[in-house]
């Protein structure tokens, strides 16, 4: 049967984008040839990668706002030194909350001062940390939306008057936001938009070309963004397959109609672990993510019987990290609320049990 996929990336994906995925690596746009076989420079590819960019554009309602999108490889990771690479002349902020932010400091650390303007790392990043003050000639501010490990998610961004960088690797298109706030945003492709493989980089073109080092050209944005992300041979099947799982998201109704279910699911799950004496929650209440739902057990006894009765319910990658522990839903857009609904009926089911 099919599982009920709380896996934290690589991770579900629409069934729609699936069928449509899966006959193109057979035959793609009746051309006789595998989307898996196709030159990268070919019109059917070209046409895919401007789909692609402009609906990142057009999704986060940045359209001829000064901003170019270019699909890149690496990972987030890539980006915690692209980032520096680019942008960091004299010294940068970093708000630390969590694992991916914390890298994201260690790499900028080779190219310049890092101020780390604050951290949650003294309690396990079970929070956000709120209220701080920036100092005054940063050359940018980053921050990571959402926190997957630890299931903590950014509520309100900071007023800056400096760059404002972030790294929405789990979050992106998953809720309304003000995204012209964001000088520059990068996000993982395999969290909440597509397989494993490329990387979404939305960046404001007149931040770039301020540092006074060399860039290698691999590493530079304005080389990407001149080649329309062709500058190398890209992700293909990963570019297409984010491709129709963004045209997926804008006929449903774009961000606003997503974020109406994800705010559901979460709502749904979270009153479940308040509710039953039987689980407790890992992140603080205000600053919970709505994509990941970190919790555990308040009776390590019933662990398996508990893991016995979700895999029975075939539901799949709901293991916590090893540095949390517990338990982690992870609901991004493409998890169903019939899908939630079964977990929590697991978890109401256990607590009639014991």
């Amino acid at each position: 049967m099919k599982k009920h996929n709380f896996s934290a990336g690589p991770c579900i994906l629409p069934q729609e984008v699936f069928q449509e995925a899966s006959q193109a690596i057979l035959d793609f746009n009746n051309s006789g040839l595998s989307i898996l076989e196709i030159s990268h420079r070919s019109k059917d590819f070209v046409d895919v990668m401007d789909e692609a960019r402009n609906l990142a554009l057009e999704l986060l309602g940045l359209e001829g706002l000064g901003y170019k999108a270019v699909f890149l490889q690496g990972g987030a990771s890539t980006q915690f030194l692209m980032t520096a690479y680019n942008l960091l002349q004299t010294k940068a902020g970093y708000l630390n909350t969590g694992t991916w932010s914390d890298k994201a400091i260690k790499e900028a650390k080779l190219f310049g001062e890092v101020i780390e303007v604050a951290s949650s790392k003294d309690v396990n990043y079970k929070y956000i940390p709120k209220g701080f003050m920036l100092p005054e000639g940063l050359d940018y501010l980053h921050l990571t939306s959402n926190n997957t490990i630890f299931g903590t998610q950014i509520k309100n961004f900071p007023e800056v008057d400096c760059p404002l960088i972030c790294d929405m690797s789990s979050d992106i298109f998953s809720r309304k936001l003000d995204f012209s706030k964001f000088d520059m945003i990068y996000a993982g492709a395999q969290k909440n938009m597509g397989p494993a493989g490329t990387t979404l980089v939305i960046i404001r073109e007149e931040i770039l070309g301020k540092v006074t080092r060399a860039i290698p050209s691999m590493l530079d944005y304005k080389t990407h963004i001149s080649k329309g992300s062709m500058f190398n041979t890209p992700s293909v099947y990963a570019v297409y397959v984010s491709m129709l799982t963004m045209r997926w998201l804008k006929n449903l109704g774009g961000i606003t109609a997503i974020e109406e279910v994800n705010d559901r699911k979460a709502a749904l799950l979270y009153s479940e672990i308040e509710l039953n004496p039987l689980f407790k929650g890992y992140a603080a209440k205000e600053d919970r993510s709505s994509m990941n739902a970190t919790f555990s057990l308040t009776d390590g006894d019933l662990k398996e019987t508990f893991d016995a009765m979700w895999k029975e319910a075939g539901i799949n990658g709901l293991n916590g990290h090893r540095s949390v522990g517990g338990y982690r839903a992870s609901m991004y857009n493409a998890l169903s609320l019939e899908s939630v609904g079964t977990l929590v009926d697991v978890m109401s089911e256990l607590e009639r049990k014991a």
